[in-house]
């Protein structure tokens, strides 16, 4: 099949259910060629259809601190002093990059969520 930009959901559906009929396609063959150029097509897809929702840092730190069953206290060797703690807590000091590598370290996060 000649392949287009996808722009339907028709469309998508389609070149999906071929992607995975040939996702385990061998190398240097049309096949492969062919699923190179799907990941692509059904990726811009996505992209173009779908938008991941903006994550709150702060909810996620509150709720990574609830899950590990941590108060503020503890968060003060990774962020520094409990006023610069409680700064970052309540909105009103933005997280570094040095906390940002810090917390992504501790709660095993990407740092890109904590820098927004």
């Amino acid at each position: 099949m000649n392949w287009k930009v996808l722009k339907t959901d028709d469309d998508y559906n389609k070149a999906a259910m071929r992607l995975m009929e040939i996702f385990h396609a061998q190398l240097n063959t049309p096949e492969s060629e062919e699923l190179d150029l799907l990941l692509v097509l059904v990726k811009d897809y996505d992209d173009k259809q779908y938008q991941l929702p903006e994550l709150d840092v702060l909810e996620v730190i509150k709720y990574k601190m609830q899950e590990l069953g941590m108060k503020s206290k503890d968060l003060e060797p990774i962020i520094g002093s409990k006023g610069h703690v409680s700064a970052i807590l309540s909105g009103k000091r933005e997280i570094t990059l040095k906390m940002a590598q810090k917390l992504k370290r501790y709660f095993s996060i990407p740092a890109e969520v904590f820098l927004g």
